[in-house]
This record gives structure tokens, sequence and C-alpha cells, in this order.
């Protein structure tokens, strides 16, 4: 294991190993019946997996079993049996996926790690490792993904490098999030949901047809939960540490005024006034070999005395336009549009008290646009999709006034991204038992960054950068029977650099990084064993060259982050599983990983650090060796044809590191939570009401750790025990 680095012994990952690999005989893939093709009327969902899981993870919908792709997908009703609320949630089921609310404060951040490629930081210079989606729109910051599920229809979670089809920033995979497509569920939703901790939700749906070839459908969302802290330091706070106060809604239009052509337009927004994230800092003692609380307060409360660093905001804005058109019974041509807008607050006092020694309050904004041309193919045994891809991103991020050590750090940064792409994808049947598959695509990149570091630079300082990379893929499957797949696989991905993300060693530190390649290489098996038990493995290596690994620390003139070049290894299993017999359900997941740092190719100028640096055979950052989760279920059914189902689920992620070093003041400890779900339905199926408890014996676990040189700042988890009522009514269908 890693820990031997720094002689720390891992009880905890070999028990989990024991106990979760003999779930797998009888655990699940955390895939849901998906709506069937549009040919077909769109399946309620039952819960029953006997038939083909539809998914669109390659750009056309297929059954996940048929797919080459390492997959996990969620229904609606999936999600809220499990309690989840929002994407970190579903970062707890999905084997070697982990999702850390790290940065900023802002609980809206959501950084995920696939695979061990991920980004912790959020700045508009840095680019996130997995690509986050919705409806096909690729979200490019991590502040603001961390988005409401409410009225979803699925999510998709695709594992392992996805540069061909999805494009740059998908080394670790991608998030697919879509919604309910106006006139597939005529009816009215309202759910309302009250709990401990001040927890009081509220969201409907209503989606009617206003003339056979239109459809509209409307969706709001409101969420709160008290905090779990208090600023004690701020005279009349306005916001609790912990606090939620988020709205979303969403409006969407369908038309198809013919066969042959529809247009589906949609606008979305939220807008989260919340409280900091929960933070503490620890003084690591050598001599003890433990830690000690830096300040006097609570855990969960804030030292600081700076007004406003209790609260943070989140303003998002998105619309988008597709249009699709039959082209003849062969070819499908499709344009999607999309504007998007973020703006938010937040902040971070390092030290969390009132010193001001290492103070950041911050502001940021981006605004992005792309547009997308596809053409999908159907020419009997072959399939292909093709297409030509613009993104455009402008943002900025300011911190003013910043403290450090007495003196001020305020600091601004932007940046403007232009980004092009072609691709091309396609797979023939060979026979009827064998299909093989290719793509290949080209991606152009170009940035232009500013960035005025006070006290380190003399003035703006500005770059630009240009990159470029052929990506490709190639598969082969291997029908073994009906609904049993073996599939091998080949995956390039590509990924910019990235510029100095906070270049306190002056203008010279900054400076753009190299790209980033992957080679993913990968075998899998998908099948139904019998018609109640459906098995999906896989197992991988993937290669990186020239991996962008933010590594921050602190020097006299602030507190820096920069970008290490290095080669790195991942590999590791995955293994998905869901068996029923007459109510019960069983459905879990468990994935290893082995992820390292092989080579250091450079460090940047200026390069300061303390307490050692990331060497070859340090592990990659937040990146745990065992994943895993369960989740039991049993549903009795009542002479009146009403339903009672019970569920209880467990959600496990090993020890990690808050920063590609092998330090034991970076070490995250192990984290199990544990949660259930008791609904009624009425026979109409109308009417559901649920008694729910998420993470019931209350585990509060860090979400990253970061040592700054003496003392060290932690993420702590904001999803503490909550227990409920949850009732849902529906309307008119």
């Amino acid at each position: 294991m890693r820990f031997k680095d720094i002689g720390i012994r891992n009880r905890s990952v070999a028990g989990a190993l024991v106990a979760l690999t003999a779930l797998i005989s009888a655990t699940p893939a955390f895939a849901q019946t998906a709506p069937a093709a549009e040919a077909k009327p769109a399946a309620k969902e039952t819960g029953d997996d006997s038939g083909d899981i539809v998914v669109t993870a390659r750009k056309r919908e297929e059954s996940l079993l048929d797919t080459p792709i390492a997959l996990s997908a969620f229904s609606g009703e999936s999600l809220k049996s499990l309690n989840a609320t929002n994407l970190a949630d579903v970062g707890k089921y999905v084997p070697n996926l982990n999702i850390s609310r790290y940065g900023v404060g802002n609980t809206a951040q959501a950084s995920v790690f696939i695979r061990a490629i991920g980004l912790q930081d959020h700045l508009i210079t840095t680019d996130p490792g997995v690509g986050v989606y919705l409806d096909g729109v690729y979200l490019g910051r991590q502040l603001g993904s961390n988005l409401s599920l409410t009225n979803i229809e699925r999510i998709e979670v695709l594992r392992g490098p996805q540069g061909t089809l999805y494009g740059r920033n998908t080394l670790g995979g991608a998030v697919n999030i879509i919604t309910r497509k106006p006139g597939s569920d005529e009816g009215a939703e309202l759910t309302a949901q009250v709990g401990t901790r001040g927890r009081v939700n509220g969201n409907f749906y209503a989606d009617t047809r206003l003339s056979p070839t239109l459809a509209v459908s409307f969706g709001g969302s409101y969420e709160r939960r008290a905090g779990v802290g208090d600023a004690v330091n701020i005279a009349a706070p306005s916001a609790r540490i912990g606090e939620q106060n988020d709205a979303s809604g969403r409006a969407a239009a369908y038309w198809t005024p013919s066969d042959a052509f529809s247009l589906l337009a949609s606008v979305d927004f939220v807008r989260a006034r919340d409280g900091q994230s929960p933070y503490k800092v620890d003084i690591y003692d050598p001599a003890a070999a433990g830690f000690t609380q830096a300040t006097q307060v609570r855990p969960d409360d804030s030292g600081t005395d700076v007004p406003g660093l209790e609260t943070t905001s989140l303003d998002l804005f998105g619309a988008s336009l597709t249009g699709e058109y039959k082209l003849s019974d062969q070819f499908t041509a499709k344009l999607l549009g999309s504007y998007r807008q973020t703006k938010y607050t937040g902040g971070l006092s390092d030290t969390d008290n009132i010193s001001r020694q290492s103070v950041f309050p911050e502001v940021g904004s981006a605004e992005q646009a792309s547009v997308e041309l596809q053409v999908n193919a159907e020419l009997g045994r072959f399939n292909a999709v093709g297409g030509l891809y613009y993104f455009y991103e402008d943002g900025s991020n300011a911190s003013s006034p910043a403290y450090f050590f007495g003196g001020r750090s305020d600091y601004f940064i932007k940046q403007r991204t232009d980004s092009y792409a072609v691709y091309a994808n396609g797979s023939f049947d060979v026979t009827d038992a064998l299909s093989i598959g290719a793509g290949v695509r080209y991606s152009k990149d170009d940035k232009r960054a500013t960035a005025n570091f006070q006290g380190s630079f003399p003035g703006p300082v500005t770059r630009n950068a240009s990159y470029d990379a052929v990506t490709a893929q190639g598969n082969v499957t291997y029908k073994i029977a009906r609904d049993i797949n073996v599939y091998g696989t080949i995956q390039l991905g590509y990924q910019p650099g990235s510029y100095t993300p906070r270049p306190f060693g002056g203008p010279a530190s900054f400076n753009a990084s190299p790209k980033t390649t992957a080679t993913n290489y990968e075998i899998g098996f998908k099948g139904k064993i019998l018609p109640n038990w459906t098995v999906l493995l896989s197992a991988f290596t993937t290669d990186y060259k020239d991996r962008g690994l933010p590594y921050s620390f602190i020097n006299a003139a602030g507190f820096n982050t920069v970008i290490i070049s290095a080669n790195a290894r991942a590999r590791g299993i995955e293994a998905e599983s869901t068996v029923t017999f007459g109510g019960f359900r069983l459905k879990g997941s468990i994935g290893y990983l082995d992820s390292k740092i092989t080579r250091v190719n450079s460090l940047p100028p200026a390069f300061f650090p303390t307490g050692g640096t990331p060497v070859a055979g340090a592990p990659t950052a937040l990146s745990p060796d065992v994943t895993g989760a369960v989740a039991g279920s049993y549903t009795y059914k009542l002479g009146s044809g009403a339903a009672i189902t019970g569920q209880v689920d467990y959600s496990y992620r090993s020890e990690q590191f808050g920063q590609p070093v092998a330090r034991a003041t970076e070490l995250i400890a192990p984290r199990s939570l544990v949660g259930f779900n008791l609904k009624y339905e009425n026979a109409a199926r109308d009417l559901s009401v649920s008694i729910y408890g998420s993470n019931i014996f209350n585990k509060v676990y860090d979400q990253g750790r970061l040592d700054q040189g003496g003392f060290v700042g932690v993420v702590v988890s904001n999803d503490r025990n909550e227990f409920g009522l949850r009732f849902t009514k529906k309307f008119g269908k």
C-alpha cells in the first residue's frame, strides 16, 4: 500500500477489501431501466431491470450491455431512493469515483475525480480532468457543477479517457446529466421534504402539450438547511457555517412540426446564498505523530474576523437550443448551441483566526458559449457519428482585500479560451456476435491569460499558449450469448496545459504547463448471468504523459499554487452487480485503484516549497485505493395494490492524500456512510411518502487537506446526519 512510504499502516483498506469483495457476487450496478429509444413510448420507472438499459454514452441510443465503455447509470427514481440530492451524492456510489467539495469555501464546488484524474482547484486558469455535461452541454467550471438533481431522467458516469467523442478535459471520464424531455411524461409532480437540521425542500415539475406538435415543461426547486457552526468573531454574521439556501429552475419547450424535424429549447438558473463550507486548521506535532487544533473555536465554527467570509454565493444561468433533422432513413443531423454564465463569491481564512495571516476573499465569473454540429448514420451493420465543435470561455478570479502575514496579497487573474474540434466515430457488426469500432478527433485550443499579483508582479503579465492533439479509440466487442458481452478497448485522452493558478513566485512562475495525454487499455465483461442477476466488470491500466499536478505551498510572497509536470500511471479493477429475488433487491459496486507518479518531468521556476515535493512513487491526490457501495431493499406489496419498500445503503472510501505527496499531514482518513429510505406508495403509484435518513451515524470526515508549512488547512464534510419525511404527489399521469 501507499502508506508504507510514511510508516502508516492501513488497517481499514484490507478489511474493506475482504468485506466488499464478498458482496460482489450479489451487488449492484447502479443502473436502472432508462427510457427506451424515441421510436418507442417512454417507459415508466418501475424499478424493473429485466429490460435493456438504454444509454447515450456514444452519442446514440444503445443498450448499456452493448457499450464497450466502463459505465454506471442512475435513473431519477434510483437517485431518490439513495437520498442523492446533488452530484456530490452520486460520487458515493460509483466505483473509482471520488467527489470532493474542495475549493474557495463554496458548497457549489464539485471536484470530480475518476480513476485518480480530476482537479481540486477552481481558478479560471485550471481545467477539470473530468467533463460534466448537462443535456449535452459541457460545463466548463467546477463551481456550479454540483447541480441539484431534480427532474432528472438519468445520469451516466463514463470512466476512462473520452477524448474521441467528448474531447478535451475528459482524461478521467465524463458525467452526463440528462433531464426529462417535454412531452415524455405528461402531468405534474410535487415533492415536499422536511427534516432535522432545519431541512426544508420543495420542488415541482409540470409537463404538458400545448398542441400535438408542441410540448413544454417547467421545474423548480428550493432547498434549505441550517448550518453546523458559527462565525464567532464576526458581528451579526449573515449566514451560519454550512448553511444551505438554494433555488433553481428550468423551463423547456419541444417542438416537432414533422416526423423529420424537432427543436428543443431550454433555460435554467441557480441562485445559492450559502454559508461557508466547514473548515479547520490542524497543527502537526511530529513528536506526538498527531495533530492539535490551531484555533480555540469549535471545529465547525469559523475563527476569522473578516466580514463576508462566512457567506458564499452562486448565480448561474444557462440556455441551449438543439435542432434535429432527419435527412433520410439513414442520416440525421443535429445542431446544438448553448450559452452559460457563472458568478460566485467565496473565500477562506487559511489560519482560521483573527490574525489575518492568510485571508483570501474571492469573487469570480465565467461565461461560455458552444456550438456543435453532429451527423449520425445508421447503415445496416454500420453506425457512425461525426461532428464539428467550437467552445468559447472567458472568465476571471479576483481576491481583494487579501492578507498574507501582515501584508496585502491581492490578486487578479483572467483567461480566454477558444477550442475547436472535428471528430468521427463508428462501429461495424462483423457478425451477429462480433463488433469492432474506431474513432478519431482533432482538437485545437488557444488560451490567453493575464495575471496581476500584488507584491509579486511589477504589473499585469499576459501570456498566450496554443495546444493541439489527435486522439483516437478502438474497440472490439464479442457477444458470448444473449445479453452477455466481453470487450476490449484502447482510448486516448488529451488535456491542454494550464497556467500557474497562484504565481506568487513572480512573473517567471506564471507559465503554461505542457499538454497532458493519456493512453488507456481496458477489458470488460457485461452481462446477465441469470435473468435476475447482472454483472459489470472492467480492468484497466492508463499511462499519463506530462500530467499537470497542482501543488500548493507558501513562500515569503504568498500562497502559491503551481502546476508540476509529471508522468503517472493508474491501474485498477471495477465491479458492479444487481441481483433480485422475490421482493428483495441487492445492488453494489467495488473499485480498486493503484495510482502513482512514475516520473517528475519539471518543476516550475521560482519553486520554493516547504515540506517536500512530489517525487516518483508518490500517490496522486484525492485518489482512494478502495471505493465501494452496497444497497439492499425489500418491497412488500399490500393487498390493496399499494407497496412498502425499505432500503439501506452503505458507501465507503479508503485513505487518500490531499496533495500528490506521501506525507502524514496530507493523509485523509477513510470514511463510511450509512443511509436508509422507507417508502409507502399507493396502488395508483401517484402518491408516495418516505421516511429517510442520510449519514445516520453522523460521520464527519475530511474533504481535503493541504499542508501550508506548519499548519494544515482542512475542508470538512458538510453532509451531516439528517432524518426526515419526503412526500411526492403526481397529477394527471
